[in-house]
């Protein structure tokens, strides 16, 4: 099998949107270089010029598009190239494949994604994760809605939570999750469950502090439900939303009457920490 690179570029401000959209159509990670393509991959030439057809309807005609095979490699760990430590806040991501002598005082977490989503390397995951290591006090329950790898709640344990949960309504992704918790040597406290965020984060709560990595419309139907798993005063730190989504989510926060504390944003990517009256 020969695999195929679909190179488009957009206009700066279409970037994010650009990726975002790949990765949901393909369900795969995709390359955002420095020079302004976006690259994702097809697994011949008529997935990648069936690719290009979908990218030119849902794209402005001032979109470049461009179709390259790719030389026989193993795709499996040819990923991995590129990839080590990152310093996120007080937390550094390691790739599990990467040798690191972590510092005395130094928070790590040691992560391999597998088929997970959620290795670090996305700036949804970064912006969540400086959120988290800001807010996040010693001793606190934390929910994480959408977990995936678990690299949010497994970071939170790392920080010291007494117990963070897990929540992610694909299966397949709960044994990655529970493989790198162990890994990490936070089994005990981090957890991780297959199933509806909206009716087990109430049953799970009150939480102290609530993660929830997901895309904006998902986040706004779950405000009701996050806000009756949270504690008064508790802090929420929505992420998975372009920055362009920001006054959408900002509107919504103020109907559910909760309060912005932080925000940041990462690659094009915005994040917010907001506590509930």
């Amino acid at each position: 099998m020969t695999w195929w690179a679909v190179e488009v570029r957009v206009g700066e401000q279409e970037r994010p949107r650009l990726a975002a959209w790949l990765v949901n159509e393909t369900g795969q990670a995709v390359e955002e270089r420095d020079d302004g393509w976006v690259v994702s991959f097809a697994e011949d030439s008529s997935a990648a010029e069936s690719m290009r057809a979908r990218v030119a309807k849902a794209f402005p005609p001032t979109t470049e598009i461009a179709l390259r095979s790719l030389d026989a490699v193993d795709w499996s760990t040819k990923w991995r190239d590129g990839l080590g430590p990152r310093r996120v806040g007080r937390l550094t991501v390691v790739p599990s494949w990467v040798s690191y002598r972590r510092e005395l005082d130094e928070a790590v977490v040691v992560m391999d994604p597998e088929t997970a989503f959620g290795s670090g390397e996305h700036g949804s995951t970064r912006a969540a994760l400086r959120l988290l290591s800001e807010s996040l006090v010693p001793g606190q329950l934390v929910l994480d809605l959408g977990s995936g790898s678990g690299i949010l709640a497994i970071a939170a344990a790392r920080l010291g939570a007494r117990r963070a949960i897990g929540i992610e309504v694909d299966e397949e992704a709960v044994p990655v999750a529970v493989r790198n918790a162990a890994i990490n040597g936070v089994a005990d406290r981090a957890q991780f469950m297959a199933g509806d965020a909206a009716e087990l984060a109430q049953l799970l709560g009150p939480a102290d502090l609530l993660l929830s990595n997901i895309l904006r419309t998902v986040n706004v139907t779950l405000l009701p439900a996050i806000r009756a798993a949270l504690r008064p005063g508790g802090i929420a730190i929505f992420s998975g939303m372009e920055e362009a989504e920001a006054g959408e989510f900002r509107a919504a926060l103020s109907v559910a009457e909760f309060t912005i504390r932080d925000e940041v944003t990462d690659s094009g990517w915005w994040a917010v920490a907001a506590s509930r009256p």
